[in-house]
């Protein structure tokens, strides 16, 4: 598919509509650069357009102080280490989960497991415990799984 390119030559001064008045996204762009200066924030009909609302976000940047900046630099890391704290703790969540389940089919299929078993098993990563989970029910005895958990282990 051909992207086609059009040039709109415009007299900012003589564009008159009022944000009301905005249909078209030729209309919604123009009204952008005529306004942009005098946004206090986004308004709603111009925010339905990523890309605009990607372009009022980058002039407000332009008129802040280093100060301001700097502020907003650091929120942005903090909310950055924040999902990352989220996401870590939604995977431990998911792994200490994993765990619990293939604990409880080994002791459903095998009777109780040993200490070393349930360590090998509390340190492998999660996508091996959720491999384990799939193969579990090929294995005969604690003897299969104890296989398993060493050719894990040694990889």
């Amino acid at each position: 598919m051909e992207k086609e390119l059009r040039l709109i030559f415009v007299e900012l001064p003589k564009f008159k509509k009022s944000l009301s008045q905005l249909k078209s996204l030729t209309d919604k762009w123009i009204y952008f650069l005529k306004e942009a200066a005098s946004f206090d924030e986004i308004p709603e009909s111009l925010g339905e357009v990523a890309e605009i609302e990607q372009a009022l976000n980058i002039a407000n940047f332009i008129h802040m102080s280093p100060e301001e900046l700097e502020i907003v630099e650091n929120r942005g890391i903090a909310m950055q280490d924040e999902r990352g704290r989220i996401a870590y703790a939604e995977e431990q969540a998911r792994l200490n989960q994993t765990i619990a389940l293939v604990k409880l089919l080994i002791t459903q299929s095998f009777g109780e497991a040993s200490e070393k078993i349930s360590s090998q098993i509390e340190s492998l990563p999660l996508a091996d415990v959720e491999d384990l989970v799939k193969v579990f029910l090929s294995f005969n005895s604690l003897v299969d799984l104890e296989s398993w958990l060493q050719e894990r282990l040694r990889s």
